[in-house]
């Protein structure tokens, strides 16, 4: 199920950048995985282009960890959580398709 899958992924992130961790991860912030982020959006952008699905699913999650490491570091300093991140864009979807919800 996505949730269960969701949440290993929000867990994994936070271990890695906890003090058992990983120490490159937890030296990263904002500003250093900015071109990481864009590197994911551009290989998923390749793997379409490709039609390449095997390729796809894979630069899928890493687009995906992209998200939940920036929302990782944003839920340490209490900004806001992955939580909020899906809450948002989920209320945003119904928002603008009126003629569905």
């Amino acid at each position: 199920m996505a949730g269960e899958s969701l949440s290993k992924l929000v867990d994994l992130m936070a271990h890695l950048r906890g003090p058992e961790g990983c120490p490159w991860d937890r030296e990263q912030d904002y500003d250093s995985v900015k071109a990481l982020l864009l590197e994911e959006a551009y290989e998923v952008i390749d793997a379409v282009n490709a039609r390449d699905f095997a390729g796809l699913e894979e630069e899928l999650g890493d687009l995906l960890f992209q998200v939940i490491f920036y929302s990782q570091l944003a839920s340490e300093e209490n900004k806001f959580s992955i939580d909020n991140v899906v809450e948002h864009v989920h209320a945003k979807l119904i928002r603008r398709h009126p003629h569905v919800f």
